[in-house]
């Protein structure tokens, strides 16, 4: 008696999820394991559990950042021709599965934006972090500021911050004299 054909479609249950999850689990890490070794790869496998348990694997005894360090210093083209080539291979697999690969589509669709979304969010720290290294160089040497405008709010800032060491000193000064008394 041989194995039934499982539909892959989401479980509905969160409990038959987890447990499925934790099956195919070690499976998963078991065949990259064997793919590390028999064809002497570089394999990284990060997975959450439906419960947000974080699992990874790491063949040849890696460190996972240096497995990411290399993917992350392939050129977006490379990144974008590999991920073409591995959705043709999946839509194929899909396909002997007679399975509908349009979820696959959307779900690419998906991470386009979500790239979007996080590259903009990249950009904006990127000004955030250039205005801060250019503020931080104008009070390491408030000499070479040429701004009026500049030289305004550094003597502001400083300014308050005067203000709250008196107050300050005042306070501590208070707890010292209180600590004196009889």
């Amino acid at each position: 008696m041989g194995r039934k054909k499982l539909d892959i479609a989401r479980l509905d249950s969160v409990k038959a999820r987890q447990v499925k999850y934790s099956k195919r689990k070690v499976g998963l890490l078991k065949k990259a394991k064997e793919l590390s070794i028999l064809c002497d790869v570089d394999v990284a496998v990060v997975m959450f559990s439906p419960s947000g348990k974080p699992t990874h694997f790491v063949g040849h005894d890696k460190d996972i950042s240096a497995v990411l360090d290399r993917f992350c210093k392939l050129s977006l083209d490379d990144r974008e021709q590999r991920k073409a080539y591995t959705m043709k291979a999946l839509e194929k697999a899909y396909e002997k599965l007679n399975l509908d690969g349009g979820d696959l589509e959307n779900h690419t669709i998906d991470r386009r934006e979500q790239l979007g979304v996080q590259t903009q969010q990249l950009n904006e720290l990127k000004k955030k972090l250039f205005e801060k290294k250019e503020l931080l160089r104008d009070w390491k040497n408030p000499y070479n500021v040429e701004s009026l405008e500049k030289i305004k709010i550094m003597e502001d800032h400083l300014q308050t911050t005067l203000y709250k060491l008196k107050d300050l000193k005042f306070e501590l000064s208070e707890r010292e004299i209180e600590g004196w008394s009889f």
